[in-house]
């Protein structure tokens, strides 16, 4: 099949452009209720047009579009700082159980006190991974564990004379949530830079700590995919300016199992448990974002609290004496932690040591075989990542955007690029425990046979994809000029309703 009637079929024309007048999807019956009046035609939208296909056009057009889907079932997930895991789908068997799925959060909790059970013990385990005394799981996403975690910093502080402590430090090279987070709650963000080796700049977090300062907000492993080999002596630093040390969770993949944030000082963690216990990413959503805090953060927990009564032993949702309030609905997204506790349960801590360890084994793999082909900017090892420059490539002419998108013709979702932002041209790889050895030597192949390609025919390269039903977009003025909706365009060619020489997607993404 020529390539242009292959795009085609595969969502190059949306559906209000394969629309024919008088085409129906499905027959109604006569209508057998009096009929009801339009309301008044200025309530009424104008210009209203809905796409007129028969059930098969329509059936074959969502299918053809949910093709373009990319997905772990599908195929290796190379994002960086993501840890795209495989989702076990026995999992998500469990987690449909009918008595997970019809259990309400208004009922008695004596009536679900499995559920409730379950998340008493989700909190328990979690505590003991992370070396902490107790553990929130209200948070409906990293981020928002985050806002949960910095919040309760900040009530602590304000009823132990900390008042004044009105600044946090943020590493350059954390995630842009931590900055966001730390404005949110109202302090002023310190950036702290990263030191020529990958570790922080000891000597520019001294001289930053001062008793202004509320808390030091931290990944482990960082961003750069390094252990921070001056943890403990941070830590010390941190308490000892009377400050707090919150963690950035997003990388416990990487020591899950084998280091427990709680021995190394840290006082609140917040956990992704779509990156570590393999909960679904689900397009953004729905999330988890645990968090775990040392004693003296405990009475600042979000409302509920899942305890266990004394008295009768039965489990309920409480509300601790300094909450800061709720920041959900209820006692966390319910169907997301049931597959995280699943997970764990199934694993135990012999095959959380094996997760993290075929995590770091595999990140480093990948290292070996690119390194000679990619700038290393940190020649060391690395945890469950790898970052790149492709600082060689720039002076070929090629970026790493160019790079991420001629992968796509080689059949690979991209890798993260251009983060972390300290990074000239960064290529952030994190394969995860998920992946095996043949999965990974075709991902490396791929890139390696591209760093060849920007030696000899960067041209080809620069123009890439090749193979996607669209190519390159003017993303500057989709960002200037958005089209939000689907618009009639007057001049047309044929039955779609395209002007000529342009596609309907490209009309859409590009502006008017």
């Amino acid at each position: 099949m020529p390539a242009e009637a292959h795009r085609d079929t595969i969502g190059d024309r949306l559906s209000f452009d394969r629309s024919l007048p008088g085409r129906q999807g499905v027959s109604l019956p006569a209508l057998d209720v009096p009929p009801a009046e339009l309301p008044d035609a200025g309530l009424r939208r104008d210009g209203l047009r809905l796409p007129e296909l028969d059930q098969l056009s329509l059936v074959r057009y969502f299918t053809a579009l949910s093709r373009l889907n990319y997905s772990i079932d599908a195929g290796f997930y190379p994002l960086g700082s993501c840890t795209m895991k495989y989702n076990p789908k026995v999992h998500e068997d469990l987690a449909r159980l009918p008595g997970f799925t019809g259990v309400h959060p208004a009922q008695p909790p004596e009536t679900a006190q499995g559920t409730y059970r379950l998340l008493y013990e989700l909190q328990t385990l979690l505590a003991a991974v992370t070396g902490m005394d107790g553990v929130t799981l209200a948070p409906m996403a990293g981020a928002q564990g985050e806002l949960t975690g910095m919040l309760m910093v900040r009530a602590y502080l304000r009823d132990h004379g900390g008042a004044e402590r009105t600044r946090v430090l943020v590493p350059d090279s954390a995630h842009g949530t931590n900055p966001a987070t730390a404005a949110m709650c109202g302090f002023e963000v310190v950036s702290i830079p990263t030191a020529p080796d990958g570790n922080m700049d000891l000597a520019a977090l001294e001289a930053a700590l001062d008793d202004r300062t509320a808390a030091l907000m931290l990944t482990l492993p960082n961003t750069l995919g390094l252990w921070e080999q001056q943890i403990e002596r941070i830590s010390a630093l941190v308490h000892a300016a009377g400050a707090q040390l919150y963690g950035d969770g997003a990388n416990l993949n990487a020591i899950a199992g084998r280091v427990r944030p709680g021995d190394l000082g840290f006082d609140a963690w917040h956990i992704n448990t779509h990156k570590t216990f393999a909960t679904p990413h689900g397009g953004g959503g729905p999330g988890a974002g645990p968090v775990a805090v040392k004693a003296h953060l405990l009475p600042y927990l979000p409302a509920p609290h899942i305890e266990r009564s004394e008295g009768d032993g039965l489990y309920r949702p409480v509300t601790p004496p300094r909450s800061i309030g709720r920041v959900g609905l209820h006692a966390g997204n319910f169907g997301v932690l049931l597959r995280a506790y699943a997970y764990l349960r199934t694993l135990g801590l012999e095959g959380l040591r094996e997760m993290s360890g075929t995590a770091v084994l595999n990140a480093n793999y990948v290292q070996a075989r690119l390194r000679g082909a990619y700038h290393l900017p940190y020649n060391r090892r690395v945890m469950h990542e790898v970052v790149f420059s492709g600082s060689r490539q720039r002076a070929k002419g090629v970026r790493t955007l160019d790079i991420a998108k001629r992968l796509i013709d080689y059949g690979f979702h991209p890798p993260t690029i251009y983060f972390p932002l300290i990074v000239e041209e960064a290529l952030m790889i994190e394969p995860t425990e998920s992946e095996s050895r043949e999965s990974l030597d075709a991902f490396c192949d791929a890139l390696l046979a591209i760093a060849r390609e920007v030696e000899e025919q960067p041209e080809l390269v620069k123009g890439a994809p090749y193979t996607a039903p669209l190519t390159r977009l003017d993303e500057a003025t989709a960002a200037r000029r958005p089209v939000l909706r689907w618009q009639a365009e007057p001049a047309t060619t044929g039955s779609t309703g395209s002007p000529a020489g342009q596609t309907p997607l490209q009309r859409h993404h590009h502006g008017p």
